[in-house]
């Protein structure tokens, strides 16, 4: 089990790191005003995922899963550490021939059009690259949301594909676009 210290990336703005399960009402917070707005983006949640003990229990497996190379969850805030202003989770983290992870992301509808989704995904993108050594990050986003798309080809992730009916987003089975990033240190020609 990887017992080094957990992630903390900070810039004159904002702090990127895993939560401790002490700090799960500020991710409550979070959820609860962001409710409606990540609704359409997100699969379908039931009434205990806003509550503390689900995130205390939440925070703590992120913790767990992190350690043991499975998964990097994290949560953006604001320089005081006191409100989170969204989250970018490195998930399915595949070693062996394959090097790769998914990436997801969320950010409150009160900071859209601000940077600080580029900032934190260029920023963590960097750590996963250089400090967990990933080859490949893929992000995947649904047609109708163009300012992902956007968002993903501005950090120069490049588009690979169309999946149908690929993700049950809010009970809905969406189609994706598929999309991936790779390590430019780990980049060879043929």
């Amino acid at each position: 089990m990887n017992l080094q210290p957990l992630p903390k990336i900070s810039t004159h703005r904002l702090v990127l790191k895993l939560l401790e399960p002490s700090e799960a009402s500020i991710m409550v917070r979070f959820r609860i005003e962001n409710r409606d707005h990540l609704r359409q983006w997100e699969p379908s949640r039931s009434p205990e995922f806003f509550t503390n003990a689900f995130w205390q229990m939440q925070l703590r497996a992120a913790i767990r899963e992190y350690r043991s190379g499975m998964n990097m969850c994290l949560v953006i805030l604001n320089t005081s550490e006191s409100e989170v202003l969204g989250v970018c989770n490195y998930t399915n983290i595949i070693r062996g021939t394959f090097q790769s992870c998914h990436l997801g992301y969320a950010l409150a509808e009160c900071h859209q059009g601000k940077g600080i989704m580029f900032e934190s995904l260029q920023l963590s993108t960097r750590y996963v690259f250089k400090e967990l050594q990933l080859h490949r990050i893929m992000a995947n986003y649904m047609p109708r949301n163009h300012r992902s798309g956007k968002l993903l080809c501005r950090l120069g992730f490049e588009t690979e594909g169309r999946a149908r009916s690929f993700l049950n987003i809010n009970g809905v089975w969406e189609d994706h676009i598929l999309t991936s990033l790779i390590n430019p240190d780990c980049i060879s020609g043929f």
